[in-house]
């Protein structure tokens, strides 16, 4: 069956993508070949997925973003303008090195900010939370709270996307939603999960 999805004239989808329904692709974007794009995503203006890239649903990209081969980002991951990830740890111009890429996965809901970069080979957790012009140079746990170059853990986050603070007894409430969270062990879970 075809899924019903909206290209923008100016967009490149290549042949042998799989593109969910619903799905907008917005002005000089570029969808390279085997790409796998779920329902409902949003591909801003002058994006680049690369060949074997895997987005779930709702994954909401803004302008000018980079996503390179190597890349999985679980549903509702949001990308922010112009961060880019990487795919080689090592790159030479004068060494070819494709096929020698560093896989990268973003957890459900995770949010990267604006001009942020994601150094390949490291996973970002569930509803992390990257701030904006932010390397991350290591696996990101779930609900972290990443600012700076190199990036550093400041707090944690909901998944609503508000800061969370932790009383003596380690539990936490999301001002939002009401959500209860639990800091155990160094690691963060909604509580009754």
């Amino acid at each position: 069956m075809e899924s019903n999805y909206y290209t923008h004239p100016s967009a490149i989808v290549d042949e042998g993508c799989k593109i969910g329904n619903g799905v907008k692709i917005w002005h000089f974007s570029h969808v390279m070949p085997d790409c796998e794009i779920g329902d409902h995503c949003n591909i801003g203006q002058n994006v680049v997925i690369s060949p074997g890239v895997i987005l779930g649903k709702n994954v909401k990209i803004q302008n000018n973003v980079s996503v390179y081969t190597g890349v999985t980002c679980d549903d509702d991951v949001f990308l922010g303008p112009s961060c880019v990830f990487t795919n080689v740890t090592n790159p030479r111009s004068g060494v070819n090195r494709r096929g020698q890429y560093s896989k990268t996965h973003v957890g459900k809901g995770a949010s990267i900010g604006a001009n942020a970069t994601i150094v390949c080979g490291h996973n970002i957790g569930k509803f992390a939370f990257i701030g904006a012009g932010a390397v991350v140079t290591k696996h990101v746990p779930d609900y972290a709270l990443l600012v700076g170059n190199p990036a550093k853990q400041i707090g944690w986050m909901s998944e609503y996307g508000h800061r969370l603070t932790f009383d003596k007894e380690g539990i936490a409430k999301c001002e939002e939603s009401g959500d209860m969270y639990i800091l155990e062990n160094g690691t963060v879970r909604k509580k009754g999960l």
